[in-house]
């Protein structure tokens, strides 16, 4: 091999950036949920049944999976029966939240939540799935939630975006795409300027409104929650890839959004994982940093788990 050949190429091998390493460290799950298993349902992303055919599978698998990916701690909504038993298997690593869900059933009462936070029995507010609902999180009917939530300082996530395909003619006929924008969350920003909100989903498919409240609201932070696992990877890496390049990779949260798939747990964290443009800090601040600044959790006790 000539001489010259050999040089070039080990010149080419230290200008060459140094890949990021596979992430190994602690995770904290902004966006999972409990309840009933839905036994065969098909994965959309891999095309086969559901690991989990029974309730109780769901939230072992789930659990499981949290366990083996050192997923320190994860924001679950869902039945408040169902997140009673999953805080009762895992009392620290479950955070559960009051949820809006897409069939319609009501947030409790203001009474009975402001009982539940001070009890520890719920953490946040959300998952707050106005959308599904025909609803526009910035309406009167939202606004005693926001002003209990602001006065507690408790986190609230508010589904943005887009849901499940056909949704209108199935679980939701009161569904619109419109709802998901992220800018529509605006009059409610400026009346609690001190509310913790993340949105959940990124607000995909809409980029520049979703990049516009971030740079205008410095206190919104987002999750990537099954846009990581069950869109094409190239098109979630746009996404991922123009919200960093925008400057807001500190405000990036990991979720995964499991549902009835426990094994979505590791596609999500792949799908952040094989981000060969995220260095090692930025996926540990998408992975941990940035949830736990926002949540306000102690870095040395999730050290300790």
């Amino acid at each position: 091999m000539p001489k010259t050949f050999v040089v070039l190429l080990l010149a080419l091998l230290f200008m060459a950036p140094a890949m990021a390493e596979r992430y190994t460290g602690p995770i904290i799950d902004v966006h999972l949920h409990a309840g009933k298993a839905a036994p065969g349902a098909i994965n959309p992303a891999t095309g086969k049944p559901t690991t989990a055919n029974t309730d109780a599978e769901r939230q072992s698998l789930t659990l499981e999976h949290m366990q083996r990916h050192r997923i320190v701690l994860g924001l679950v909504s869902g039945p408040m029966d169902a997140m009673a038993r999953m805080r009762a298997a895992a009392p620290d690593r479950i955070w559960a939240g009051a949820m809006l869900d897409d069939y319609g059933h009501p947030l409790p009462p203001i009474a009975d939540l402001r009982q539940a936070y001070a009890s520890g029995e719920l953490h946040v507010l959300g998952e707050i799935g106005a959308q599904y609902n025909g609803l526009n999180p910035s309406d009167p009917w939202f606004e005693p939630y926001l002003a209990l939530a602001e006065e507690l300082d408790i986190p609230v996530g508010i589904h943005t975006g887009l849901g499940p395909p056909a949704s209108p003619y199935g679980c939701c006929p009161k569904f619109s795409v419109a709802l998901g924008n992220p800018i529509l969350l605006e009059p409610m920003l400026k009346r609690h300027p001190k509310l913790r909100v993340w949105l959940m989903h990124a607000g995909w498919p809409y980029l520049q409104e979703t990049k516009a409240i971030l740079y205008m609201y410095p206190q919104v932070h987002v999750d990537l929650a099954v846009i990581n696992w069950i869109f094409p990877r190239e098109e979630f890496h746009d996404y991922l890839r123009a919200l960093v390049t925008a400057g807001f990779g500190d405000r990036l949260m990991f979720g995964s959004d499991q549902m009835v798939w426990p094994e979505s747990i590791p596609l999500a964290i792949e799908g952040i994982d094989s981000a060969e443009f995220l260095s090692d800090a930025q996926k540990r601040a998408i992975f941990y940093d940035n949830a736990a600044r926002f949540l306000r959790v102690d870095p040395q006790a999730d050290a300790a788990k």
